[in-house]
């Protein structure tokens, strides 16, 4: 997987390469495939900034992390998109999912129409 990792403010080492990559690699595994993973980082005063964006089959995914260590900033950002990533996986088996298909005539749960009607039958005699 080729990741494009971009930044105007520091310089990209094979450290912090190295770390980005790890923490994708970690995303692969939920076997969903990431198209065109794009990193931006950037320092604002003595804040690094993180974002991501990851193009999923009919999605995207963007998580932005930010804090004073760079590696740190690059887990909170691995921990989002992973959450994302969850979310996206799961979502054909999740119950909202479901909530829209049609009843079919199996699915109906008429036995409570049974007894009401035996009762009328009951009083008529």
């Amino acid at each position: 997987m080729s990741i494009t990792i971009t930044s105007t403010t520091i310089d990209i080492s094979p450290a912090i390469r190295e770390r980005i990559e790890s923490r994708f690699a970690k995303l692969s595994r939920r076997q969903v495939d990431l198209i065109t993973p794009q990193v931006i980082i950037n320092k604002e005063g003595l804040k690094h900034q993180v974002e991501a964006t990851v193009g999923v089959r009919h999605d995207t995914l963007f998580a932005k992390a930010e804090d004073d260590n760079l590696y740190a900033a690059i887990k909170d950002l691995g921990q989002k998109l992973e959450r994302q990533l969850n979310r996206y996986a799961d979502k054909p088996v999740a119950k909202r999912a479901q909530a829209g298909q049609p009843i079919g005539p199996s699915d109906v749960d008429d036995s409570h129409l049974d007894a009401e009607i035996d009762d009328e039958e009951a009083s008529t005699l």
